[in-house]
């Protein structure tokens, strides 16, 4: 079979992430749209790729493109996906999948009346560890839940000079820190525990009033001084959630918590044990039982769940994390397009659930009201 044909649109740290995990999966990249053709120009001399598109149209004409992947600022998102699903072309779609709920529903459905392979990277699903989790529960042997906790933590904009595109509503959306990554531990944990959440009771603070005014990569070192703005989008989140089953759920979310650097942390505690699970250590899942027993499972390709060893590509002591979970999940999305079924992959309707959960914190915040999510 020839190689498949894939373009990237949105060249920034995630669009690096991307184009390294389609090459791993055997994919060709076919050539990068940007924010300006000069920057697509400048990643495809580094890159060494065959083509700079000037823009989604171009991309979505390129007969020889089976797969575009959005990797733009959010608002960009619900067009340039419409764009590529009614061009006949499969679509990996970063997170959230689009500003609105609205939109998000469109997208997800044009994905199903068109049967193209439409995905968003949940990525966190691909831990091992938490494939591992996800079994055990599934197959009972933590008994009933009892209760679900946990955050997700960052501090790259502890810094009141750190700015980025993400803290501008008009780009990001209406929530900020909920939307960016209180959406994947929803996500996570919904998926793992195997109950939804029905109803919410959120509330949401800025605790940094204004910021620089020039915006920056992620993560990166913000430069001193200059004008400062002021700031509509939230730093920190907290969140009350009730399950189907009536199992209580709460999670904290910040972006302005020192040292945390990416800490997306849970616990779901049951009648015959307990579970945790920390991105930062990655390589363990904690096992709590009675009596002052615990076990620490180490990921790990000869032993646990299928899927825990089908995702262990290393040995263990030679640790794996967050790029291995990105390639495998791209790995699963092209499998797709052969007709495979892989276990976990997350779809736009994912990414629809999500923005629904968004859409009810966001509510419940303004409201300070318990909310149904429905």
């Amino acid at each position: 079979m020839p190689k498949l044909g894939i373009a990237i649109v949105g060249t920034g740290m995630i669009g690096a992430v991307h184009h390294r995990a389609a090459l791993l999966a055997g994919a060709e990249v076919r050539g990068v749209a940007a924010s300006s053709p000069e920057r697509a120009t400048e990643v495809v001399r580094a890159w060494n790729l065959p083509r700079a598109y000037r823009d989604i149209d171009e991309v979505v004409a390129d007969p020889q493109v089976q797969v575009v992947h959005v990797c733009t600022p959010n608002h960009l998102h619900r067009a340039m996906a419409q764009a590529a699903l009614e061009a006949g072309k499969h679509v990996i779609c970063e997170k959230p999948l689009a500003t609105t709920l609205e939109d998000a529903q469109v997208l997800a459905a044009l994905a199903a009346s068109t049967g193209r392979v439409a995905t968003v990277p949940f990525v966190y699903r691909y831990h091992p560890v938490v494939r591992e989790a996800r079994a055990r529960i599934a197959q009972g042997e933590l008994g009933p839940l009892h209760l679900i906790h946990g955050s997700y933590l960052q501090d790259w904009l502890l810094d009141p000079a750190s700015n980025n595109w993400r803290v501008d509503p008009a780009l990001g959306g209406t929530s900020r820190v909920f939307a960016d990554i209180g959406s994947h531990w929803c996500d996570l944990v919904e998926w793992v525990s195997g109950e939804r959440f029905v109803d919410v009771s959120a509330a949401f603070a800025t605790v940094i009033g204004e910021r620089g005014a020039g915006g920056g990569q992620s993560f990166t070192t913000p430069a001193a001084g200059g004008a400062m703005q002021a700031v509509a989008s939230e730093d920190v989140a907290a969140a009350l959630f009730k399950t189907g089953a009536g199992t209580l759920a709460s999670l904290t979310v910040s972006q302005v918590s020192a040292g945390r650097h990416n800490r997306l942390w849970f616990e779901i505690d049951a009648a015959n044990a307990s579970v945790a699970f920390n991105q930062e250590d990655a390589e363990r899942l904690w096992i709590g039982r009675p009596d002052q027993r615990e076990e620490i499972f180490v990921r790990g390709p000869g032993a646990g769940s299928a899927e825990q060893r089908r995702l262990s590509v290393l040995p263990p002591g030679h640790a794996q994390g967050y790029g291995h979970c990105f390639e495998a999940f791209v790995a699963d999305t092209y499998a797709a397009l052969l007709g495979e079924r892989p276990e976990g992959l997350p779809t736009f309707e994912d990414g629809a659930r999500s923005a629904l959960i968004v859409d009810r914190v966001i509510a419940s915040a303004r409201s300070r009201a318990w909310t149904p999510i429905n």
